[in-house]
């Protein structure tokens, strides 16, 4: 809901549980009133109405307190937006007028010097607490010099003064993505971002905040933001001198302007979301899941089925028999979707060649794809492959064709990464090229998911005989999007996952367009604990891909599990395996298609239900919960045991008090305001063990 004050010049924004309110100054400042729990108008208005604060000398009077600081004027904060002309540089606006129209807010104003145009829009929608926030930026002039676009930010979010505030991230590297680090924060700004070109394996775009370090899992209040784009990015967290903290974010970095905009043309920036929680942590990544189930995954309200993926049992060296092998033994697994990755298209026999000829080989597939996709359709599953259409590798009939299709530098060496070089998909022939062979591919054979990976960053970002070569940053992005984006309304039956080696490319942006992520390369069961516990802080469960791989794990780190653990450590998210079925017994087998029928029945609470984490994976006993209707299910997990202590016993969250609750492992009945019995953990013992248990209302 959106309110607009008697003088047409205050807006409040009102969500399931919150509110957000700005005014307009008659100097046209637009000003920040408040963000929090819920509020009246009149109480708005009546912030509104407030007297400012008093001047102080070398210090700004806007800084702190306007919605979007621009560069220019009386400013010493971060500003959102940068501008500029061969003789003029900053921005002078003018509020033009203001519209609401149904959950959205837009607010114009212009800079009659560069002939500027800005939007800041805001939408809140009733069920959330998220607030969506975007600019638009355009050359509104018929004639003149172009705009230098130095730095557009999406928006810029601010919070009250405290005494102290706690900044938590997610932070990592390949194979060690998305762990939780909270630190102080101090005085000055906080950086983090992304110059690869993707959103990185280093950091998710994402930040919260809680005052004083005081917020718990269920407890305190919680603000955070999230950045839905793909490309390079930047968030910067200020600490102002009197302890205001404003956060900024956008596309691009700090190296690099974003895009010169001749007259007519504009920019729209992604999405940079906000959210207020007065729940904790758990309370606020609930909010972050049900909105994006509910307004930015495709398709979610689909259960995701169970796959298997062959990678990591043939490597290269494919063959449709062999793919039908292991097919058979995946469908009498129980699994739903069987998945040829790499090596099946081109030259492919190593990572040396093939990329970008996206046709099947003959030597292998001699009659394409079909003749296999029918063999895995016949047996209950459904079929999908991997591709990697942004690379490309110097040994291909692409590259031999069409070198200058790739991203470099006149006159400099290209830089290979794993062989392969970065396709720029911010040209247009190179999207019409790889939306035939896509197309074409998809049309030729009844392909039902499409793994889509990037395994290199930006290094040579060069574009040659282009005006402005810096603008590849964003428009490869955009490029990449507006691709996906004509597959999916071409084939609208076909699913896709993002992949960067794993969880190189996961945020806003890309899940808005895809129906889930590799959350990492990582399939060690233990280290999974501590990257799914990061990857929950802000994304479900339902778009989270996880996979049962051998033992030992030879892909990282030679560790042994049981298959006990590695499933119900899979079983938090999206069910995969990814081991080689060739090599596994007749008891490992069976053992696995009643995991894999018990994931079937808790999938509806795992991907759909609210999460809580009941105990952090830091050593010891771990466990998270989902509840979903009248169930619930708990997925725990002994990391080790010392001194032949027993784990100790859980309290369950999210249940109704007044109710029972019989778990249908045991039979046993438990109140929803007690904790969970320590006799259900008794069949939890030494190291690696892990239990799933269900409970439903009696």
């Amino acid at each position: 809901m959106i309110e607009t004050g008697d003088s047409g010049r205050t807006w409040l924004l009102t969500g399931a549980s919150s509110g957000y309110a700005l005014r307009l100054t008659e100097r046209d400042e637009l000003i920040h009133l408040h963000w929090g729990p819920r509020i009246s108008l009149a109480a708005a208005e009546a912030l509104a109405a407030a007297p400012e604060p008093p001047p102080r000398g070398f210090e700004s009077p806007l800084d702190g307190r306007e919605e979007y600081p621009v560069e220019g004027g009386p400013r010493f904060v971060r500003p959102a937006l940068s501008v500029r002309t061969p003789e003029v540089r900053g921005t002078e606006w003018t509020f033009v007028d203001a519209v609401v129209e149904g959950d959205e807010l837009r607010v114009h104003f212009t800079d009659r010097v560069h002939r500027l145009a800005l939007t800041l829009h805001y939408r809140m929608r009733d069920d959330s607490d998220v607030i969506e926030r975007w600019a638009t930026v355009a050359h509104a002039g018929p004639d003149g010099p172009s705009l230098e676009l130095l730095r557009a930010d999406a928006a810029a979010w601010t919070l009250p003064a405290r005494d102290g505030w706690r900044l938590n991230r997610l932070h990592g590297r390949w194979a060690a993505e998305t762990r939780l680090a909270r630190t102080e924060l101090t005085y000055g700004e906080s950086v983090i971002s992304s110059r690869r070109g993707h959103t990185g394996h280093q950091h998710l775009p994402w930040v919260a905040l809680d005052a004083d370090g005081a917020a718990t899992e269920e407890h305190g209040e919680v603000y955070g933001c999230a950045l839905g784009w793909s490309g390079s990015w930047r968030i910067s967290v200020q600490q102002l001198p009197d302890g205001v903290v404003q956060i900024t974010g956008g596309a691009g970095h700090d190296d690099a302007g974003l895009l010169l905009l001749a007259p007519g043309e504009s920019y729209v920036t992604p999405v940079f979301a906000g959210l207020w929680s007065g729940e904790g942590f758990g309370g606020a990544s609930r909010a972050w899941h049900a909105w994006q189930l509910a307004h930015v995954v495709p398709d979610a309200r689909q259960l995701r089925p169970v796959l298997y993926n062959s990678w990591e049992a043939t490597g290269f060296d494919i063959s449709r028999d062999q793919q039908r092998t292991l097919a058979e033994r995946a469908a009498a697994m129980g699994v739903e979707l069987f998945v040829v990755d790499d090596a099946w298209f081109g030259r492919r026999t190593s990572d040396r060649a093939g990329l970008g000829d996206w046709t099947p080989n003959p030597d292998r597939f001699p009659g394409g794809l079909k003749p296999l996709a029918d063999e895995v359709h016949g047996l209950g599953m459904q079929f999908g492959i991997w591709v990697e259409p942004e690379m490309v590798n110097p040994d291909s009939d692409l590259y031999r064709a069409h070198p200058e299709w790739v991203q470099h530098f006149p006159g400099r060496e290209r830089t290979e990464f794993r062989h392969q070089l970065v396709l720029n998909l911010a040209r247009s022939d190179v999207r019409e090229y790889l939306w035939e062979q896509l197309d074409a591919l998809l049309t030729n054979a009844p392909i039902d998911y499409v793994k889509w990976d990037f395994n290199r960053s930006f290094t040579d970002a060069g574009w040659p005989g282009e005006e402005y070569p810096q603008k590849l940053w964003v428009e490869h992005v955009d490029g990449l999007y507006a691709l996906i984006d004509r597959l999916r309304a071409a084939h609208p039956s076909v699913a896709f996952e993002s992949c960067s080696g794993g969880g190189g490319r996961i945020d806003l942006g890309i899940l808005s367009r895809t129906d889930q992520v590799w959350t990492s390369d990582n399939t060690d069961p233990l280290d999974r604990l501590a990257i799914q516990e990061g990857f929950g802080q802000i994304h479900p469960a339902r778009v989270m891909a996880a996979w049962v791989t051998d033992s030992p794990n030879v892909q990282l780190n030679d560790r042994v599990s049981s298959l006990r653990f590695r499933f119900v450590s899979a079983m938090a998210g999206v069910l995969g395996v990814g081991g080689d079925l060739a090599e596994w017994s007749a008891e490992d087998l069976a053992e696995a298609r009643n995991w894999v029928d018990l994931y079937k029945e808790i999938r509806p609470v795992v991907q759909h239900g609210a999460l809580y984490r009941l105990r952090a994976p830091r050593g010891g006993l771990s466990a998270v919960q989902y509840v979903h209707g009248e169930e619930t299910v708990v997925l725990m997990w002994l990391q080790a045991q010392r001194f032949g202590e027993r784990p100790p016993a859980l309290r369950l969250r999210g249940l109704d008090p007044a109710a029972t609750y019989t778990c249908l492992d045991t039979g046993s009945v438990h109140h929803g305001s007690v904790l969970l019995h320590q006799g259900l953990h008794s069949g939890l013992r030494g190291d690696l063990d892990a239990r799933v248990l269900r409970l439903r209302r009696a």
